[in-house]
Formats: C-alpha cells, sequence, structure tokens
C-alpha cells in the first residue's frame, strides 16, 4: 500500500515548496504551525485516576506529559482542566445498584457511561500530575462538579447548557484557535474540542499528545465526529517551537 506522506515528500524534494502548495491542497501539505496571541493550549484532565495506578487509568496516559510539557513553552495561553466529582456522583457506577463500570444508562441529559468512581474532589486521584510543567497556565477548569451531571467538555457540562464560562474566557482575551491535549481522546477531549467548534473557535487536536479509552467503539465515533465539526488532527511535530 503506498503511503500518501510519503509520496508527498518524495514529491516536494522534486517540486519545491513553493510548487507543492499550489498543486496540493492545505490539508494535505501542513507547515508548522506558530501559536501566537490569538492561540491557546487546553490541557485535558492529565489527573493522577486516569494515570498508571489511577482508578480509571487510561492505557499510556503517562505518555502525554513530557508531549505537552514541551509545546506548551510555545504558548502564552493555556488552560487546564480537571475532572471534580462529588462522591456518590451519578456517573459512578457505584451510585447504581446493579449496575458495573462502562455500562451504558439512559439519565435525564441522555446516555452515560457508568465509571469507576475518579477524581473526587481533595483527593489524590483528582490532583494535576507532579509532572506536568506549565507555570505560564492562566486558569484551571474544574468540572463535573455538578453531583447529578456528568461533565466530559471544558465548555458545557452533559445536559449540553450548563456552561463553565471557558468561551467567554478565552474570547475576552480575543483568543480565535485551539489547540487540545490531554486525557481522555475519546471523552474529554473529544466533547471539548466538539463544543469548542461550536463557539466558533478553529480547533485542533493534537493526537500525540492525547490517549483514549476505546470502549465500544468511542475511538473511532469520536474521531468521526471531530472530522465531522472541522476539528483538524494534527501532531505536536505540525506546532513550531
Amino acid at each position: 500500500m503506498f503511503d500518501r506522506r510519503q509520496i508527498l515528500v518524495g514529491l516536494g524534494t522534486a517540486l519545491g515548496a513553493t510548487a507543492m502548495a499550489t498543486v496540493f491542497p492545505h490539508a494535505l501539505w501542513a507547515a508548522s504551525i506558530k501559536p501566537d496571541d490569538a492561540s491557546a493550549l487546553l490541557v485535558i484532565d492529565v489527573q493522577n485516576c486516569f494515570l498508571p495506578g489511577g482508578s480509571l487509568a487510561v492505557k499510556d496516559g503517562e505518555q502525554v506529559v513530557p508531549v505537552i510539557n514541551r509545546i506548551a513553552k510555545g504558548f502564552a495561553n493555556v488552560v487546564l482542566t480537571q475532572d471534580w466529582h462529588t462522591a456518590g456522583h451519578v456517573s459512578f457506577a457505584s451510585a447504581h445498584s446493579g449496575k458495573k463500570p462502562f455500562e451504558l444508562i439512559d439519565l435525564s441529559y441522555g446516555k452515560q457511561v457508568l465509571w469507576p468512581d475518579h477524581c473526587v474532589q481533595g483527593t489524590d486521584g483528582a490532583s494535576l500530575s507532579k509532572d506536568l510543567s506549565i507555570p505560564q497556565a492562566g486558569l484551571i477548569i474544574r468540572k463535573g462538579f455538578h453531583k447529578d451531571v456528568d461533565s466530559y467538555s471544558a465548555f458545557t457540562e452533559a445536559d449540553g447548557k450548563t456552561t463553565t464560562g471557558l468561551a467567554a474566557y478565552l474570547k475576552a482575551r480575543q483568543v480565535e484557535r485551539l489547540f487540545v491535549a490531554g486525557l481522555a481522546t475519546d471523552f474529554c477531549v473529544a466533547w471539548t474540542a466538539l463544543d469548542a467548534r461550536k463557539a466558533g473557535f478553529e480547533t485542533y487536536v493534537i493526537e500525540d499528545a492525547c490517549r483514549g479509552i476505546d470502549t465500544q467503539g468511542s475511538m473511532a465515533k469520536a474521531w468521526a465526529d471531530m472530522t465531522t465539526a472541522g476539528v483538524k488532527r494534527i501532531q505536536s511535530s505540525d506546532i513550531a517551537a
């Protein structure tokens, strides 16, 4: 099978960068992206519960930390998020008699995946990874603190109407494009990216700075939904130092 990137690189050598930019659309030949004052990095839920040894550990989740630390150096605007659940939260399987983690139930606001207890307010599991090094981060958004509704997105809770105020915060700072990284790709990262598009932001998900859970086909669905919404899928190497 031919590798599109190898073909493009070979043609680029033959034709030169200027010719390539003319012949091929930007989507097939992405130049390095330089973050500016209108750009912000959203670092989603890099918390102990989602890292090795945590109650809802994402496979290889720890691998996103050095990638995020590296790219964060290029951003003046950085926002961190934390899941911040109450004990007995509605999204916990333990709150529903006879239910097990990863089962799907119907709640007043729609379908809800039931999770192991995780990121309970004030616990070590809810803490951000000690290995994150982003001293310039200007805001931490805590979400999922309403006991009867989950909140994957950094913008809007799962009821689709209760906002966190993040969109207003970013727009007040004249941010126009967002770069999303963290855990997990198919839930909090994807929901954040989709809501970012609804709020009118140009949105990128940095694939190698994320890791997913992938339950019941959730990863494939998340990428399909994001692509349909106009979210751009990039690698950390696409971001200029």
